[in-house]
């Protein structure tokens, strides 16, 4: 197969390359967000240019993309053949944007959780809002509202 070729391969491949499960390489072709083509034999197969369409998913939903978002925003791109570098930089706009949005949202948070647990009691004793008569202190000590399970889970 010339190297410029779109190779078909299997669902089973496509899985491990991309590290995104064969389920739900399934539903987001059901959403068509990628598509397959069937052997002869009836398995699915999916261009090798599926994998860059299955990263793009995988970092957008990481980027706080809902999957209807990131259909549109795949709708115009090509589906049998990898994007050109300008219309993968007319997506990245959009990205830029949520990510500026993003970090606006976590130094928000940031300087709540500095408000919140940055005095250094962890037990939030002196806290009469959140913490009333410390009946989180009663549960062990460190930032138990923060740490949940992470602290059991260290603990054994």
């Amino acid at each position: 197969m010339a190297p410029g070729d779109d190779e078909l391969l299997p669902i089973g491949n496509i899985a491990k390359r991309s590290g995104v499960n064969a389920s739900a390489l399934r539903y987001y072709e059901s959403l068509g967000l990628i598509e397959s083509v069937r052997s002869a034999s009836g398995h699915r197969r999916y261009r090798r240019s599926a994998l860059r369409r299955v990263a793009y998913i995988v970092f957008a939903q990481r980027l706080g993309f809902q999957l209807e978002e990131i259909a549109a925003q795949l709708e115009g791109l090509p589906k049998h053949h990898a994007p050109s570098g300008e219309e993968w930089s007319g997506l990245s706009k959009t990205w830029m944007a949520r990510v500026d949005d993003r970090i606006q949202e976590l130094t928000h948070l940031r300087k709540s959780l500095e408000n919140c647990i940055g005095c250094g009691c962890l037990s939030m004793k002196v806290c009469h809002v959140f913490n009333q008569a410390d009946y989180i202190g009663k549960q062990g000590a460190g930032p138990r509202l923060w740490l949940g399970d992470t602290l059991k889970a260290a603990e054994d």
